[in-house]
């Protein structure tokens, strides 16, 4: 049979030299499976030092201070004070409703308080004969004044409406009235003819109650409210007329000069018209009250009543203050204008953010941390940041807010955070995204290991030290880890000790 042997070169068939070759080819497999676990290792000192622990978070820039503000009322805007981007101060009225009708509502209102003051007044101090007949003779007079304010209330209406309003009409006194020009709010332009051919029946009426001969010698109370209703109307009417006068580029300069003339001049008319009557139905409840009181005379229990009644008053000037104000957009804080919807002759909704406010007391800001990380911060944490706006800059501040209870995004739990800047600085905006590192936890004088030296698996975490010529590992209990990747050393290593680089970085 034919074998191996018999294929061998002939010198090979000298069993000395087959001899050698076996021992050459066991010799390099013992060097294979053995030589190695001689191989020169690298090793990593444990080293004492510091050693910081740091969350790395994303966040953005917000004001500390913003407003969203808008009007309490229904209205036509009447005036807007600022523009977009101006600064404005606390307490600044940005813009306004049209406030003839609040306007009167709240001299109404205290019209009343003042009667029901004065008739408590009178109830308490109680009354003579002798001033029942100086009442009297006060109510008598201050009817005919009233009487007399509610006639030249209604001629100080006439002329505004029929000389100087109806000059820019065509068929003002009737159904087909219409501008004599084009504006370029439509809306507007037939809210004020609309208003116009409104108010014709009301100073038709109007006319027939004054020009009565029992109008003179009637008790004027009813007829005078009903005329500072007919002023409100009157002047809702006229200044929106002059709103409408703004929106036209039809008429000449002088023509419209003269049209917006003639309208202030009725718009102050009818202004001083309300207050007249305003005053002296003012005068004459008041006057009716104390008369009344002298009459009857006073009892505790009507000294209670009208205690309440003067509550009740005060209540209602209160309410009307607050309506008031309602057609008001006032600032709360200092800080420029970044929103402004508000335009002249709008009609407002209540609720309806118009104007947005950014305060003058700098930035913060808002970032969100993830559950995992939240546990490790704490108010006063200090934080250094980048922003993207200034990529060469580390800005400082301090941890001031973490939030209580956690923001749910699409399944993702995170909770907010917010850093104040340590500085103030001009050049932020809002917005602004910043890179945040924020230091946690900070240990002098411990015993330092970089993460790829530590061997971790299920059953924990170990080092490799060489003893002798054989690799062994050994548990050890970590701490905090920093950001460049070294690792607190709790237990399981000493000062100086040297340790496999298992992860073979270099040195």
């Amino acid at each position: 049979m034919t074998t191996i042997f018999n294929w061998l070169p002939d010198f090979l068939k000298s069993k000395w030299i087959l001899g050698l070759v076996v021992l050459a080819i066991l010799g390099g497999g013992y060097w294979y499976l053995f030589g190695r676990a001689t191989s020169t290792y690298q090793f990593i000192t444990v080293t004492q030092g510091s050693i910081t622990e740091t969350v790395s978070v994303t966040g953005n820039t917000t004001p500390t201070k913003s407003v969203s503000l808008g009007f309490q009322n229904t209205g036509t805007i009447a005036r807007v004070n600022y523009g977009l981007g101006d600064q404005v101060g606390a307490g600044a009225v940005i813009a306004e409703l049209n406030t003839g009708n609040l306007s009167a509502a709240l001299a109404q209102a205290r019209a009343n308080l003042a009667v029901a003051q004065a008739n408590l007044a009178a109830l308490v101090a109680g009354t003579r004969p002798e001033q029942i007949a100086i009442d009297q003779s006060a109510v008598t007079q201050d009817q005919s004044v009233l009487a007399n304010a509610i006639s030249s209330a209604y001629a100080a209406s006439d002329s505004a409406v029929h000389t100087s309003a109806d000059q820019f009409f065509t068929n003002p006194r009737n159904s087909t009235a219409a501008l004599t020009f084009i504006a370029s709010d439509a809306v507007l332009a037939a809210t004020v003819v609309q208003e116009r051919i409104a108010l014709e029946p009301t100073l038709a009426a109007w006319n027939t109650q004054v020009s009565s001969p029992s109008f003179a010698t009637a008790d004027p109370t009813d007829a005078a409210t009903q005329a500072v209703q007919n002023l409100a109307q009157i002047n809702t009417f006229l200044n929106d007329a002059a709103a409408v006068l703004s929106k036209t580029q039809s008429l000449s300069a002088a023509t419209l000069a003269t049209y917006q003339a003639n309208i202030a001049s009725a718009r102050t008319s009818i202004a001083s018209s309300l207050a007249a009557l305003t005053s002296a139905k003012t005068v004459l409840i008041s006057a009716e009250g104390a008369l009344t009181l002298a009459q009857a005379g006073s009892t505790p229990q009507a000294i209670a009543a009208q205690q309440a009644q003067v509550q009740q008053t005060q209540a209602g000037v209160a309410n009307a203050e607050a309506n008031l104000a309602g057609a008001l957009i006032i600032a709360p804080i200092s800080g420029v204008i970044t929103q402004l919807d508000a335009k002249v002759g709008q009609l407002a909704s209540p609720g309806t953010p118009l104007v947005s406010i950014i305060g003058n007391s700098g930035f913060e800001v808002d970032a969100g941390v993830s559950e995992t990380d939240v546990g490790k911060l704490a108010v006063g944490n200090t934080v250094t940041m980048t922003l993207d706006a200034f990529p060469s800059e580390t800005f400082g501040g301090t941890v001031f807010y973490i939030a209580p209870a956690q923001t749910n995004t699409q399944g993702v739990i995170s909770y907010q955070i917010k850093i104040a800047f340590s500085k103030t600085d001009r050049r932020l905006k809002s917005g602004l995204t910043a890179n945040i590192d924020i230091q946690t936890k900070s240990k002098d004088n411990v015993l330092i290991l970089p993460q790829y030296a530590i061997l971790q698996n299920d059953i924990g975490t170990f080092v490799e030290t060489l003893s002798g010529k054989t690799a062994t590992i050994s548990p050890v209990t970590l701490g905090i880890q920093d950001q460049k990747g070294n690792v607190e050393v709790t237990s399981g290593v000493t000062l100086g000790e040297q340790v496999i680089n298992i992860g073979l970085k270099a040195q």
